[in-house]
């Protein structure tokens, strides 16, 4: 009932959510210090995510996977690792939708598939997009501030590699020894044959490429050329890159057949369902962040002045604040934070200060699947998922399952590669 509730009216929920901090925010600030704040995070962080999950969402749509594979626990493993190692390359946005359909057609028969699309956010969402700036907006930021384009890929490579096979490991051992046979023994339909794959609406191969290459041209297009919008400078370069991918998306809709969207089971539900929400996130984390962007200043003052002791990195704290805080907030932001915290000089954090920047990083890309907010993809697979009218856990119950399966790997690598 619960659930049922939340889709008929999760427009006012998010509204309500929301005004639970414009109202005070107005009562201290005014009006328009109100509007000026939320001008600031709308055009700095929630149109681009929004823009580039929605391209995403529409392109991988025109991308049909056909043919299908049994649900087995040998072919659920082989896809999260093939989603897992493509996320660095497209991104995790691009990975979790391109992915995600193939796998729900071959669970589809299966009574409870819930733990397949947790592990799929763990891995596919998160962890897999940890070794470039392609990965996710993190190490884009990294990438913008100095960090060397492969410099994730070599300071990372033994923990992501740790971290997803630890994880593979422990879903496949669940898959084969309990769930599996569970769903055997009480008669669940298992498709019995595999067909042959296939890949319908080409193109859109091509356009997820350029919207690859939109996310990489934010990052190498420098000008100085802006907007004011209520204070708040509205970067040319953001405005092309919205408008790009805004085009791909389009080309994608006028390009790709209907069949072949409908074969995905294409709708707006879900993209609609996450813009409305995390808009309502967007808005009440702005105090949270401002906190954080205090530093040593702010209000945590007496934890910030932990992390640097005598000029030398508390290298286990980076990684578990960066980490905790990214996977409840925006993880680009709290890096880019993070970041200045450590000293803010990618030449001092690519050299002597390297397992301080590795921390931050890992901490940024690793943590964000603990819940359905800490990452872009995370809630656009749980709404998809729900949407294909398969279940997924709570808000709190998903929390549960990432701290019994995703955290003590969590806490290993940290033990192994960030002490």
């Amino acid at each position: 009932m619960l659930r049922h509730h939340w889709e008929r009216h999760y427009a006012v929920i998010a509204l309500l959510w929301a005004a639970a901090f414009v109202i005070p925010d107005i009562l201290v600030f005014g009006a328009r210090g109100a509007a000026e704040q939320i001008i600031a995070v709308a055009l700095d962080e929630y149109l681009p995510f929004v823009v580039l999950v929605g391209a995403f969402y529409v392109v991988t749509g025109g991308i049909r996977i056909t043919g299908t594979l049994r649900g087995t626990p040998e072919a659920n493993t082989l896809m999260l690792a093939a989603g897992t190692a493509i996320a660095s390359v497209i991104g995790t946005p691009g990975a979790a939708l391109l992915v995600l359909r193939p796998l729900l057609r071959a669970n589809r028969h299966r009574r409870n598939a819930t733990h397949v699309f947790v592990f799929f956010i763990f891995l596919v969402a998160n962890i897999g997009g940890s070794l470039s700036p392609l990965g996710g907006p993190p190490l884009l930021l990294g990438f913008l501030k100095g960090v060397p384009f492969f410099w994730p890929t070599v300071h990372l490579a033994l923990p992501t590699a740790t971290l997803a096979c630890g994880l593979l490991a422990t879903f496949y051992g669940l898959e084969r020894t309990i769930l599996w046979r569970r769903e055997r023994g009480s008669g669940g339909e298992i498709v019995a044959e595999v067909q042959k794959l296939g890949i319908e609406g080409g193109i859109n191969v091509l356009l997820l490429v350029a919207a690859v290459g939109a996310i990489l041209l934010s990052a190498l297009w420098h000008s100085a050329v802006s907007f004011d919008v209520m204070g708040t400078p509205w970067s040319i370069v953001a405005i092309a890159v919205n408008a790009l991918l805004l085009g791909l998306a389009v080309l994608s809709l006028i390009l790709t057949g209907r069949a072949t969207r409908q074969g995905n089971a294409f709708g707006w539900t879900p993209m609609i369902e996450v813009a409305v929400l995390f808009a309502a996130i967007f808005v009440t984390l702005i105090p949270v962040a401002a906190m954080m962007a205090a530093g040593p200043a702010g209000p945590a003052a007496p934890l910030f002045a932990r992390l640097v002791v005598d000029g030398i990195p508390n290298v286990p704290l980076f990684y578990r604040l960066t980490g905790l805080l990214s996977g409840f907030l925006d993880n680009a932001p709290t890096y880019l934070v993070f970041f200045g915290l450590a000293g803010g000089d990618a030449a001092r954090l690519t050299g002597p200060l390297a397992p301080a920047l590795a921390a931050i990083s890992a901490g940024a890309c690793y943590f964000g699947g603990l819940s359905y907010i800490g990452n872009a993809p995370n809630f656009m697979v749980k709404s998809i998922v729900e949407h294909y009218g398969m279940r997924m856990p709570s808000f709190f119950g998903y929390i549960g399952w990432a701290v019994l399966c995703l955290l003590p790997w969590l806490l290993l690598v940290e033990a192994v590669f960030f002490r």
